[in-house]
């Protein structure tokens, strides 16, 4: 049986932001940008910059999972998330060098698609977030081996309490952890920031009766050095809902 959710009516698309402009404009960056921003100062939803990125191994067989945007660029346009670079998602964007990614916002009918290369941010940029993540995360980089195999629930919590006593850091997970003072760890050489530059993006506003207003950009990007990219101009095309 199949079930679909109710559309829209027209009470509740009396919230729809207005429609993309009419020509496009020639960068799109800066719009969604802005549809990032206003999610996230608004606080749309419980973790506003959730993306769902998607990659592909040696053989092409796609996998998909849900990181976190921790910044957008628009200018020169590239989004960035942090992982371990020992995961499986790790390990396909080395191989491949390329992802897609989606960010929804439901509550403010919008969405944004990227697709393009992914290179490593500087080792300096992840040093930068790395501080800014509580010292239990901190400690947690260091004792997961992201996507390995476990024996037992067991023996994840003895290696998160092996590391901690390594950094001279109260473990994570007792019951004082929230009143522990932080401690200084360091970035793991495994675990840093990922740069998605934007080469094609599609934005999508949701429109009454599924008449939704999308429109995508496509430009090149030129390699410039292990971390940037040189983009040549933009061309959008209006699409279909």
């Amino acid at each position: 049986m199949r079930c679909e959710r109710a559309g829209p009516t027209l009470a509740t698309m009396s919230a729809t932001p207005s429609l993309l402009p009419d020509p496009l404009p020639s960068d799109p960056l800066p719009i969604a940008a802005s549809w990032f921003s206003q999610a996230w100062n608004d606080r749309v939803q419980p973790n506003p910059d959730a993306m769902v990125l998607a990659s592909c191994d040696a053989q092409g067989q796609p996998s998909a999972r849900v990181v976190l945007c921790k910044q957008f660029t628009a200018s020169p346009g590239y989004l960035v998330f942090h992982t371990n670079y020992e995961s499986r998602k790790g390990r396909e964007l080395e191989t491949t060098g390329r992802a897609a990614a989606v960010l929804f916002w439901d509550t403010l009918h919008r969405q944004v698609r990227v697709e393009g290369p992914v290179v490593r941010a500087t080792p300096q940029e992840s040093d930068t977030y790395f501080k800014t993540r509580p010292w239990q995360r901190q400690v947690g980089a260091w004792a997961s081996r992201q996507s390995a195999p476990v024996s037992s629930r067991q023996q994840l919590v003895e290696a998160v309490t092996a590391t901690a006593a390594r950094f001279n850091a109260p473990d994570p997970l007792s019951a004082d952890r929230a009143s522990s003072q932080p401690v200084a760890v360091p970035r793991p050489p495994h675990w840093g920031g990922y740069r998605l530059w934007v080469e094609s993006i599609e934005l999508w506003l949701e429109g009454e009766y599924r008449i939704h207003d999308r429109a995508r950009w496509t430009r090149s990007l030129t390699k410039v050095d292990e971390h940037s990219f040189s983009p040549g101009p933009w061309s959008a095309t209006r699409l279909n809902p």
